[in-house]
């Protein structure tokens, strides 16, 4: 009899929730004036109507349901609140709203139109001050100021502080910030190279300019807290390892630069890259000869009078960038995509299709190249996504979708060892068996898991 009184009930919050995941913030409305007191009311899965708001990007119904007094710190079955799922599934507005619901909602509001995909490693804390780099006097101010932040790299792997909670298996990385007296000695060595890699703002409590004297030449601090990089070989740290044991030199670098936050990520990103560019191009690739470092590491001019890398437009003595397409493959039905995996992966890892851009070569082009030699799949229609930094050493994601003409596929094994068509399904368990699964993709720092998911939630059904 009990079960009987519920039904109606559980009818009534089925709707509720399916009004939600389908975004009918009208029809929800009027849900909602008649029984707002089922608004945290949950399913079999332990899912609220927010939670299929936020699963399926229906901003207007987030709001509305906060709006009617709905609880956003309620939990699933999964132990993920609403807030947790709108940024599982790249709902950045909904996730901005449902962290801070007391904004202005102007702000929340800002993803009108395409949105702009900020992957890992793009981001920054850092403001580059490109201007700044042929300014010597400059440079040498900062350099010796107290407050300019030093990172360390040893081999072009960065100096970093392990954090570990004793209420958490979690171990957070920080990049360890050094001072001028920590590397001073380093600076003196002709075999360390130092770049500038750009400022964030310093803000004075009083607004005045400090002065400080640099060889004749009287610097003004301008209020920029600058960065500078250093790689130094592991002779050179030998001694700093031992002055500093809480730091280590980060070793193995994916996946545990994926620990870093973000903001950090992306200062590690620009700086080995550039290191790794001088380690490489110690030379003048024309002539041969010695080259010096200028522009705050941003260049490097050949010491021959009279060498052809001197004379007219050449990009042969700045830092250089690899561009790579990677794409996910969509099977013409658009319910499989192409996923392949290579012998370096962790055991049962499957990624996106990638390979080098060729000179000459545009990017679908390149698409429909790589995706032909690794699996024998042709490609119709290109569409670019967005793109990645990676630092190994300094290549450029190109990040792209692409519609599949053919489906057989052939795997060319000197460029891969497996391909397999993975229906929506089977990436969804994928997904959410949390590691429980015995086939994975990587993880969501790399491009290639924005690019399956971003597939996977079009038309997402729930």
């Amino acid at each position: 009899m009990a079960e009987a009184e519920n039904n109606p009930k559980k009818e009534m919050v089925t709707q509720l929730h399916e009004t939600a995941a389908k975004g009918d913030a009208a029809k929800l409305s009027t849900m909602l004036n008649y029984s707002v007191s089922l608004i945290d009311e949950m399913g079999e899965k332990g899912w609220t109507a927010l939670m299929y708001a936020s699963r399926n990007g229906h901003f207007e119904v987030a709001q509305l349901l906060l709006e009617k007094g709905c609880d956003r710190s309620t939990s699933n079955n999964a132990g993920q609140t609403a807030l947790d799922i709108a940024k599982f599934w790249g709902h950045k507005h909904i996730a901005d709203l449902l962290a801070n619901p007391k904004a202005d909602p102007s702000s929340w509001m800002q993803h009108d139109g395409p949105e702009e995909s900020e992957n890992f490693f793009s981001r920054t804390l850092l403001n580059r001050q490109s201007e700044k780099r042929s300014n010597s006097n400059w440079l040498k101010s900062k350099q010796i100021q107290p407050t300019t932040v030093y990172i360390l790299f040893s081999n072009l792997n960065p100096l970093v502080i392990s954090a570990k909670y004793e209420d958490s298996r979690k171990t957070d990385i920080y990049l360890c910030r050094l001072q001028y007296e920590d590397v001073e000695h380093l600076l003196a060595k002709p075999e360390v190279t130092s770049i500038f890699l750009g400022a964030e703002l310093q803000r004075s409590n009083c607004g005045s300019h400090v002065k400080s004297v640099v060889g004749n030449t009287l610097a003004e601090d301008d209020g920029l807290l600058a960065w500078f990089a250093l790689n130094a070989d592991c002779i050179a740290t030998e001694k700093f390892r031992d002055k500093y044991p809480d730091c280590c030199f980060l070793q193995s670098l994916i996946p545990h630069l994926l620990n870093l936050t973000e903001e950090e990520a992306g200062v590690v990103m620009q700086a080995r890259s550039v290191l790794a560019w001088h380690e490489r191009y110690k030379f003048c690739p024309t002539c041969g000869s010695d080259t010096k470092v200028k522009d705050g590491g941003y260049k490097r001019i050949c010491l021959k009078e009279n060498c052809p890398s001197l004379q007219g437009t050449h990009n042969t003595c700045y830092p250089r960038v690899d561009p790579v397409v990677i794409m996910l493959v969509i099977h013409p039905d658009g319910n499989n995509c192409l996923l392949g995996r290579q012998k370096h992966y962790p055991p049962g890892m499957f990624s996106c299709l990638a390979g080098f851009i060729e000179p000459g070569e545009t990017i679908e082009d390149a698409v429909r190249r790589e995706v032909a030699e690794e699996t024998a799949v042709k490609v119709g229609h290109v569409q670019y996504v967005s793109s990645q930094p990676w630092p190994m050493p300094s290549t450029l994601m190109i990040g792209c979708q692409a519609i599949a003409v053919s489906t057989e596929i052939i795997v060319d094994k000197e460029e891969i060892e497996d391909a397999r068509w993975f229906t929506r399904q089977q990436i969804t368990e994928i997904l959410t068996k949390h590691g429980n699964h015995p086939i994975s993709i990587p993880p969501r720092q790399a491009i290639a898991h924005r690019l399956i998911k971003q597939w996977l939630k079009r038309n997402a059904n729930l």
